[in-house]
């Protein structure tokens, strides 16, 4: 039996680890969980799970619903959500919070000695450095959740790291892969939303609409797997069959395959090192699907994954605001308060303004975060 800490219950990755516990009762028991503002579903897991903790985003659901769960303790805030992360009962912590909010308890999480499912990729890429450290200092596992870091780390299996010559990212394309970018200028919120293969959650969406997500995961495989960003391409492939990809010194290339569902990399990040049955995932039929598309991706159109490139590459605090402002700018397009493509202005105006510190500890990343969030917030008002 593991017992799991889930960080973000209630959002997109939360509900489909759920689903995972609820296939496995015998393999998986949730311990531990925290919600966002969504105490009505945070009710329907507390009375199906029974889990001995929970942490709320604000007080007064947490006091409610302690009120109902006698048996329950329960917390609220970033105090409650490093509670979660650290919860004496838990094997795993699955970080599935959206945002920079996931780095502290991430932290705190690897300083218990808690194995980490991480599909949480602003933690990398906010601080990379400082969490693959405290990770190696602490022996602690990181598991990737995001289904091309999974492939990547499901094709390493076996495979000596050192025979890498590359790898090779895939990319959807997102809402608006086959519009060009005089077509972005009025896009709605509710079409970029419309993702072609995956279901998500909403900030997630728009980051693979501006290709943001892509670039994200450029900069968590350089952590993840130690390579240098030369080293990281990325392809786009429509059909979201392939999930990655890695090209061996020989030319060898070993990829990994399935229909997208985001429960196949969750569960193996929960199961690993085997494999369990998913009663519930689509069976891939390759003679059912014909063809695979792949193009080049064009760093002119998808300006945020060059931004991300050059923010990796530069290092230092640049990650950061990049991830700082690109949270506080997708935040303000799904309020209605700019265009789809000022998203992208935005961050490259935080980027050309900041001062880049070159090894920055925790209270300058926060610091860099805020004051990135500050500057994004002075041009909208």
């Amino acid at each position: 039996m593991k017992y799991i800490s889930l960080m973000g219950a209630t959002g997109s990755i939360g509900t489909q680890t759920l689903d995972i516990i609820r296939e496995h009762p015998d393999s998986f028991r949730l311990s531990a969980f925290s919600a966002g503002r969504n105490s009505d579903l945070a009710r329907k897991i507390i009375t199906e799970f029974k889990p001995v903790f929970v942490s709320m985003q604000e007080k007064a659901d947490a006091d409610k619903l302690a009120a109902e769960f006698p048996g329950t303790a329960f917390s609220s805030g970033e105090s409650g959500l490093a509670r979660v992360a650290t919860h004496e009962s838990t094997d795993i912590v699955v970080n599935a919070v959206v945002g920079s909010v996931g780095l502290k308890p991430t932290l705190e999480a690897i300083d218990s000695g808690k194995t980490i499912a991480l599909a949480n990729k602003e933690t990398l890429v906010t601080a990379g450095h400082l969490v693959m450290d405290a990770a190696s200092k602490k022996g602690v596992s990181l598991l990737p959740v995001d289904s091309e870091h999974s492939a990547i780390f499901q094709a390493l299996q076996g495979e000596d790291a050192k025979n890498i010559e590359r790898l090779i990212i895939t990319a959807s394309g997102g809402s608006f892969r086959d519009r060009s970018r005089a077509d972005l200028k009025d896009v709605t919120v509710e079409e970029a939303l419309n993702h072609p293969n995956w279901s998500m959650g909403a900030k997630i969406t728009i980051d693979s609409a501006t290709m943001m997500n892509k670039g994200l995961e450029v900069i968590e495989a350089h952590w993840l797997f130690s390579l240098p960003y030369e080293k990281i391409d990325v392809l786009l492939h429509r059909e979201s069959i392939i999930h990655s990809m890695i090209e061996f010194h020989d030319s060898s290339i070993i990829a990994q395959l399935g229909s997208p569902d985001m429960r196949v990399p969750i569960q193996y990040a929960l199961s690993y090192p085997d494999r369990f049955p998913l009663k519930a995932a689509k069976r891939l039929n390759l003679a059912e699907v014909g063809k695979l598309h792949f193009q080049e991706m064009d760093f002119e159109r998808f300006r945020c994954l060059r931004f991300a490139y050059e923010a990796g590459k530069s290092g230092g605090s640049l990650p950061t605001v990049l991830n700082a402002a690109n949270e506080a700018a997708v935040a303000a397009f799904l309020e209605g308060r700019i265009r789809f493509l000022e998203i992208e202005e935005l961050i490259e105006r935080a980027l050309n303004a900041h001062d880049r510190i070159g090894n920055p500890g925790l209270e300058d990343i926060l610091h860099a975060d805020w004051e990135t969030r500050r500057y994004i917030t002075s041009f909208l008002s």
